[in-house]
C-alpha cells in the first residue's frame, strides 16, 4: 500500500503492514469508522447509518445487562472499545464484555486497550448487518487469536444469533447457550431481539426479567 495512498476501500480486508494500519486510522475520513487488523490485514468499516444496527446493538446489551442483574453476576460492558496487540492485531467489537471475577481487570482510561498488559474480554459480540458474511468468517477467526472465550454474532437481518465458544488451543465451536453467562440460551436472546421488533425496549426487557427469574 502506498504511503502517499490517502483511502483505503472500507468493508473489506486489504494487505496492508502495521505501520501502514496505524497511518491509516489516523486520517480524519475514518475517526468514526471501526477498524481492525489481522493476519497482515486491514479492515476498515464505516459505521451502520441505519436504525436497525443500533436497534440490535441496543436490546443485545440491555438483555445480556438483564440476565447479570437477575442472576447476580459481575459484569463490565464496553462499547466500540478497541484491543490490541501491537503489531499483530486489534478489533473493535459492537459490544465486549468482562464477567465475574475478571470484571477486577477490566481495563480503564482513555486509550486503546493493550492486550500485551491487559485480559482480553469474556465476550464479544458484533451486530451483523452489512458486515455479516465477515463476521461470521474472518472476525471469528480474528476473535480466536485474541483469545476471547465467547463470540457471538447477531443477524440483524433474521433476528438470529450465531455463538461460538473459543477453544483454548485454537479454533472455535457452535454453542446455543452461553458458557461465560450459564443458563442464557440463544434461543431467549432470540425471541427478545424478534420482540424488539414489535414493542419497545422497556417491554421486551419486563418480559425478558420476569423469564430469567420464574
Amino acid at each position: 500500500m502506498n504511503e502517499l495512498q490517502t483511502q483505503l476501500p472500507t468493508n473489506t480486508w486489504v494487505a496492508g503492514t502495521w505501520e501502514e494500519y496505524v497511518q491509516a486510522i489516523k486520517q480524519p475520513a475514518y475517526e468514526k469508522a471501526k477498524s481492525y487488523y489481522h493476519n497482515g490485514e486491514i479492515r476498515i468499516e464505516r459505521p451502520p447509518v441505519g436504525p436497525d444496527h443500533a436497534d440490535n446493538n441496543g436490546i443485545i446489551v440491555v438483555l445480556v445487562n438483564l440476565f447479570g442483574i437477575a442472576k447476580a453476576i459481575p459484569l463490565k460492558l464496553l462499547i466500540n472499545c478497541s484491543y490490541q496487540k501491537t503489531g499483530v492485531i486489534e478489533a473493535q467489537p459492537d459490544a465486549s464484555y468482562y464477567i465475574g471475577e475478571k470484571v477486577r481487570q477490566a481495563p480503564t482510561g482513555s486509550s486503546v486497550v493493550n492486550l500485551d498488559t491487559n485480559p482480553p474480554p469474556d465476550l464479544a459480540i458484533e451486530i451483523g448487518d452489512t458486515s455479516l458474511s465477515d463476521d461470521l468468517g474472518g472476525k471469528r477467526l480474528l476473535y480466536e487469536d485474541l483469545s476471547v472465550n465467547e463470540y457471538w454474532v447477531v443477524d440483524v437481518k433474521k433476528a438470529k444469533i450465531t455463538a461460538f465458544r473459543i477453544i483454548a488451543n485454537g479454533g472455535s465451536q457452535r454453542i446455543r447457550a452461553s458458557v461465560v453467562l450459564p443458563g442464557l440460551s440463544m434461543d431467549l436472546l432470540e425471541e427478545g431481539l424478534r420482540r424488539s421488533r414489535q414493542t419497545d425496549n422497556t417491554a421486551v426487557g419486563s418480559w425478558f426479567l420476569a423469564t430469567v427469574q420464574a
